[in-house]
């Protein structure tokens, strides 16, 4: 993890904590930079990452404020499509649990290929959990996984994945292509999830890549419609 990317996590985690308050500002670049022991243009690119996540915004000559709306965000349980989908990253204030459906290894089809752009003799994770946000059911998931990638155990499933890649393998997960879909449940998301044979369930698909353009994970999650939304961030000063 890069020392921006270490720095913004932290400003995060005092804004979820009540340091830094829904709707202040918050000091400025100069005072961060001393804080953290680091340089303003480090700072500068770690309050960059919190825009873009939708934590912060600036006001050109007044400064950076935390989102007035950002902690009511993280209370609920909703998606947003332009920021990580990793479920412990997105929901820092919550518990977060997993049950493990499976763990096997195979030979990818066309389709993963295509998509994980490997060979057909590369071997590929198939992983299945449901996930739970304080005990509730937030989402079955669905990903395929290159064996070379990192060594994927159950114990790694019961956790965050998205953190064991970039802690203990020191790999940088820098974006996700994604779909987002509605689609009937199937049989898998009854058992799974505990819905109803054909209610709606939000959909979404993703490719995701390393910092060298490598993909690494091909998955697909179901939500319950009941408990889950899709919001965006739509900057038009581009």
């Amino acid at each position: 993890m890069y020392k921006y990317q270490q720095i913004s996590e932290k400003i995060r985690k005092k804004i979820v904590n009540g340091n830094f308050k829904a709707g202040g500002l918050l000091p400025d670049q100069n005072k961060l930079a001393r804080d953290f022991g680091t340089t303003r243009i480090t700072i500068r690119k770690a309050i960059q990452a919190l825009i873009i996540e939708g934590i912060v915004y600036t006001k050109r000559g007044a400064g950076t404020f935390v989102r007035k709306d950002y902690m009511q965000n993280l209370d609920d349980m909703g998606n947003a499509i332009d920021k990580p989908l990793g479920t412990t990253h997105t929901h820092p204030n919550k518990k977060v649990t997993s049950k493990v459906l499976s763990l096997n290894a195979r030979l990818p089809t066309n389709e993963e290929q295509s998509s994980l752009m490997i060979s057909s003799t590369e071997p590929v994770y198939v992983i299945e959990r449901v996930r739970y946000i304080d005990n509730k059911v937030y989402s079955y998931e669905h990903t395929i996984m290159p064996t070379a990638v990192a060594e994927i155990t159950e114990d790694v499933l019961h956790h965050s994945i998205y953190q064991y890649l970039a802690d203990e393998c020191h790999l940088t997960i820098t974006g996700s292509h994604r779909i987002v879909r509605a689609a009937k449940a199937t049989q898998k998301d009854v058992e799974a999830m505990g819905v109803k044979k054909d209610d709606p369930v939000l959909v979404i698909e993703q490719v995701s890549y390393l910092e060298d353009g490598e993909p690494f994970e091909f998955s697909e999650s179901h939500f319950p419609y009941q408990t889950n939304q899709v919001t965006a961030d739509i900057d038009l000063n581009v």
